[in-house]
């Protein structure tokens, strides 16, 4: 067994033991970023004369070699290291020496994995922001071009008021607009350092921390060493905002699953993202839409999970926090693939725009329209009311849209209607008078879409430094 602390044992740990609390498994996942720490890390240490500039570059061109050799596939991350940390220093002790026995000079296992884990979340934020980004684009180009697709909006799941397609999908633009927002919230309130904290107490070596934060593109150093090691609240916030990306996916995908039934057929899903039954052939199954709304709860578990690990966690590191990896990488990449097929399929989607403005119809959506034109006409609101619920009870007993009665049958139930009023109930006029900012009409919806391109067309990660780049040359 690779360990890095077993001077103070006098027994070998029991097997299962060992096994319990080893997390190779897992946390080679960021081989890169510890790499990548202890590269800033070492070339601090040698610009502080702690190491000697010769040992300091070999110690450098050493892990380079290595992480070129693990990326590469020609060196394996053996599970016979503890973690992640382990391999690497046991690999390059093997390849240097005592001098390789210097890396760890001035830091300890516990600001170590808490900036591997922090660098490894602040690479997932961007990630998960680019495809936010990509989906929003899709989104855009729908709204785009059905500014005139009429279709009925709903409250209690009941046909309410005609909205359009572009106005619909306008609402999600709003949602996952604001988790972008909070992607380049949480990526600057958590670009800070912790690296240097020690193990809880800082270190008696005079590390310049400034210069090993500006070499990862942080924005400095941690301001305490006991919450440099033991703070996981950017994590919970990305597992949030997570959960909330995948609360919006569910949403969209509900609506979607029940749009693709027969009963409504407002869209025709593409055959790419769609599977039939084994027993009936003329099912279409909407699997995409039902597997995004089902991995939502696989993804409020790690955030619930980690919640609950951190909750009576006293300071300053514990191995509790070890419980901040296996499922919080499980929701990271859940959300990322949820993300990627539900654009995908939300790209090659048709829609049937004739079924939507015929579902409006007879749906009775126009309803709140016709009572505004008696109100116009002097007829009280509270009887207007009155007069367009008898009218909508007719009209279900005749299996009709209300645009489908004569004017003399709406003139036996009110004699104010004349015969502008099937312009005035027409889908069209309904949306299109509705101009305030935030409604479906046309012209509302088109200043809506410009704002929405002068957001999208500003990348808020354009400013960010391209620190990868100069830390491995």
């Amino acid at each position: 067994m690779a360990q890095l602390w077993g001077g103070r044992f006098t027994k070998e740990t029991d097997q299962l033991v060992y096994q319990f609390n080893a997390s190779i498994s897992f946390d080679k996942r960021f081989y890169r970023q510890d790499m990548e720490g202890s590269i800033a890390h070492v070339k601090m240490l040698g610009k502080q004369g702690i190491l000697t500039e010769t040992e300091a570059k070999e110690i450098v061109s050493a892990i380079k070699i290595i992480l070129q050799e693990v990326e590469e596939g020609k060196l394996e991350i053996s599970h016979e290291y503890e973690d992640i940390h382990s391999f690497v220093e046991a690999t390059l002790i093997d390849r240097l020496g005592d001098t390789g026995k210097k890396l760890h000079t001035g830091r300890s296992r516990n600001d170590q994995v808490a900036l591997d884990m922090r660098l490894f979340t602040r690479q997932e934020v961007l990630e998960t922001d680019k495809l936010l980004e990509e989906l929003l684009n899709v989104i855009l180009i729908i709204m785009e071009n059905n500014l005139d697709t009429y279709m009925p909006g709903f409250t209690h799941l009941q046909k309410a008021q005609p909205v359009t397609l572009a106005h619909h999908f306008g609402a999600y633009f709003e949602m996952f607009k604001r988790d972008r927002q909070r992607m380049e919230d949480i990526y600057h309130r958590m670009n800070y350092c912790p690296l240097g904290s020690g193990a809880l107490a800082g270190t008696t070596y005079n590390l310049d921390r400034y210069n090993t934060a500006s070499q990862m593109g942080f924005a400095g150093p941690t301001l305490n060493s006991m919450d440099g090691v033991s703070d996981r609240d950017y994590l919970i916030e990305f597992l949030s905002a997570l959960s909330t990306i995948m609360m919006h996916l569910s949403r969209i995908s509900e609506e979607i699953i029940i749009w693709n039934s027969n009963e409504y057929q407002f869209v025709e899903i593409d055959d790419a993202y769609s599977t039939g039954s084994s027993i009936m052939p003329q099912k279409k199954n909407p699997d995409i839409a039902e597997l995004v709304r089902g991995k939502t709860g696989r993804v409020y578990g790690a955030l619930i999970s980690l919640l609950t690990a951190m909750k009576g966690i006293p300071l300053a590191y514990n191995k509790d926090m070890q419980e901040d990896k296996e499922l919080p990488f499980d929701a990271m990449d859940t959300v990322k693939s949820c993300l990627a097929l539900f654009t995908g399929m939300l790209s090659t989607m048709k829609f049937k725009k004739e079924q939507m403005e015929s579902s409006a119809k007879n749906g009775f959506t126009n309803a709140t329209d016709a009572a505004d034109y008696l109100v116009n006409h002097g007829v009280p609101f509270r009887d207007a009311h009155g007069i367009v619920g008898q009218i909508v009870l007719a009209c279900i007993e005749k299996k009709i849209a209300i645009d489908d009665m004569s004017l003399e049958e709406l003139q036996q139930i009110s004699p104010v209607f004349k015969e502008d009023i099937f312009k005035t109930i027409s889908m069209e006029t309904c949306v299109e008078k509705r101009l305030t900012i935030g409604a479906p009409g046309q012209e509302a919806m088109k200043n809506a879409i410009q704002l929405e391109k002068k957001y999208l067309s500003s990348d808020w990660k354009s400013s960010l430094p391209d620190w990868e780049t100069e830390l491995l040359k």
